[in-house]
């Protein structure tokens, strides 16, 4: 997942929320790796910390096939073991 939120408090709060869902990549990007039952719910709850007018979330599902390819330079680094959702 991929944000940009205007506000301090809302980006403070969707950030904990994702930490329970996966790891922070960059200042604005977590990789998640979850069932794709619990898609539905994560979006739900971070549309209540949103605003729509003023923020985006991106979400990128990257197949297990996707994942492998994906290639880094520098120490962050996921382990495979999940089909990945990107957030």
């Amino acid at each position: 997942m991929a944000y940009d939120i205007a506000s301090d408090r809302r980006r403070n709060r969707l950030a904990k929320l994702l930490k329970d869902y996966g790891e922070r990549v960059n200042f604005s990007v977590f990789e998640c790796r979850i069932k794709k039952q619990m898609f539905p719910g994560l979006k739900d709850e971070i549309s209540k910390i949103i605003s729509r007018k003023k923020d985006s979330v991106l979400f990128y599902m990257l197949c297990l096939d996707c994942e492998r390819k994906r290639e880094s330079i520098g120490i962050k680094k996921l382990d495979s073991q999940e089909p990945v959702i990107s957030v």
